[in-house]
């Protein structure tokens, strides 16, 4: 949550989002965080503007 609060306004890909964090971009990695952020946008936390695509809610 904190790499959408700094950047408001940019829409993450789960792929772009591990490397900006430093985090492996190895594929179990990037579905366990694609899962995480399906349950923000489920709980309304996240917006996701697109397929695979994420961002804070406006």
């Amino acid at each position: 949550m904190t790499a959408f609060n700094e950047h408001p306004g940019r829409v993450f890909q789960v792929r772009d989002l591990h490397e900006f964090l430093g985090l492996p971009t190895d594929e179990p990695s990037i579905n366990v965080t694609r899962s995480r952020l399906g349950r923000l946008v489920r709980q309304g936390l996240l917006d996701q503007p697109g397929r695979g695509r994420y961002q804070n809610r406006t």
